[in-house]
């Protein structure tokens, strides 16, 4: 591997501070390293500022390195005082293993495991942390990196300087990132760190451990923090909800969403740092995006890239083809398959096939099926606002009968821009 890969990373927005590029490039050029990105079960889901770091990991496998998923079972019962203002609640045990296993889950879809060199391990920090005894590690570690050093540190410096000040459990959290990053270098031959940029203090920390006790020269790499083009950080709906990678709480449409209605300013780097179609390819799509940006080219190649990362490319489909029933023009031409994809996402009502071979009035479907009064149904019609297959019906006596499915089981009904249905034939 050459400088062109960490020039890449850089022009993808992945690359803001590397401790020593040239030694990196000469190591990631010589042999498959281990590289590793650490998460704390603060929750049993990932969020979308989690993305920044598994890309990195995503990136750095592709081009033939083998990336360590460390989850934090030791570190994430204490919480890293980097960017929060105010110390976290400690979790219980039970706690962070109900997290752990959740995350686990997670990344195993988003990074390869195979039988490869560059096949994607996870270890957890508990496994060696656990055994050592607090006089042990103040010993064996501690005493390597001074008070003033830490002190210098961002994450530490303004914490001090806040209201909140910061407890020797979180203080010590530097101290037992570089361990593990010391202990990774030793069982795992691991020589490189990556994160968002508020790790970089923890992850120098590491690098320093090493140097101070002997061990091999570590490397750190940090990417920008996921911020909109206004410095705020991404990650949560207008409401304040966060963008969760678990379907149960971030459904596929939402999450497909959230990045299909990013900002114009936002969306050509928020592509570039995520996709994972070579620059060129994005510098075309681009220039067509530019062209024409009510079209949203940049924004729906990034909702499909990342909901196909975290969800599969059954859930896109899904999601594009309920956009369509939904906001759509035109029906023609889907499928059963695409429409049962749909299904999941669009409410359905199931209605039986010899109802509507004998036809079923406009408004009484209507009122069946969105839950509205007949008189509300009857106006609904009136005012334009009723559609079957998004095309308006304009009369009260309009009766809907089999033939109008768009498929042998399914049709579309319609009241105004918002309240649609999948009616499923059975």
């Amino acid at each position: 591997m050459t400088a062109a890969f960490l020039d890449e990373l850089a022009a993808r927005h992945l690359l803001q501070e590397v401790t020593d590029r040239d030694g990196l490039t000469k190591l990631l050029s010589s042999e498959v390293v281990p590289v590793y990105a650490g998460y704390d079960p603060t929750s049993s889901s990932l969020h979308v500022g989690n993305l920044v770091p598994t890309i990195l990991l995503k990136r750095f496998q592709l081009a033939g390195h083998k990336p360590i998923i460390l989850v934090g079972g030791a570190t994430g019962m204490i919480g890293d005082p980097s960017g929060k203002s105010d110390e976290r609640n400690l979790q219980t045990d039970d706690m962070v293993a109900a997290n752990l296993a959740g995350i686990r889950a997670q990344l195993s879809r988003l990074l390869a495991f195979d039988d490869s060199p560059t096949s994607a391990a996870i270890v957890n920090n508990a496994d060696w942390t656990r055994p050592v005894t607090f006089l042990e590690f103040l010993r064996d570690t501690g005493k390597y990196l001074t008070i003033n050093y830490m002190m210098a540190k961002d994450s530490v410096r303004s914490r001090l300087e806040g209201d909140s000040g910061i407890s020797y459990t979180e203080f010590s959290y530097m101290l037992l990132q570089a361990a593990d990053f010391v202990h990774l270098s030793k069982s795992h031959a691991c020589r490189l760190q990556v994160g968002g940029s508020d790790q970089y203090g923890n992850i120098t920390a590491g690098c320093e451990l090493s140097r101070k006790q002997g061990g091999p020269q570590l490397f750190g790499l940090v990417a920008p923090l996921l911020l909109d083009s206004t410095g705020q950080k991404m990650g949560k709906t207008s409401t304040g909800e966060r963008i969760w990678l678990d379907p149960e709480r971030t459904s596929p449409y939402e999450f497909y969403q959230y990045w299909l209605n990013v900002p114009d300013s936002d969306a050509p780097r928020l592509l570039k740092l995520f996709s994972l179609k070579p620059l060129a390819e994005l510098d075309a799509l681009l220039v067509e995006h530019d062209a024409d940006r009510s079209k949203r080219f940049a924004q729906r190649e990034l909702a499909r890239a990342m909901t196909s990362w975290v969800h599969g490319d059954a859930a896109v489909l899904g999601v594009e083809v309920a956009n369509r029933v939904m906001f759509g023009t035109n029906l023609e031409g889907l499928t059963e398959e695409e429409l049962a994809r749909a299904a999941g996402i669009v409410p359905t009502v199931e209605i039986p096939r010899t109802e509507l071979e004998a036809g079923l009035g406009i408004v009484d479907l209507l009122a069946r099926v969105l839950g509205k009064s007949k008189s509300n149904a009857r106006q609904l019609v009136t005012q334009g606002g009723a559609y079957v297959n998004r095309v308006k019906v304009a009369s009260v006596d309009h009766k809907v009968t089999a033939s109008d499915a768009l498929t042998t089981t399914m049709l579309v009904v319609s009241g105004g821009k918002k309240d649609h249905r999948i009616i499923r034939i059975v």
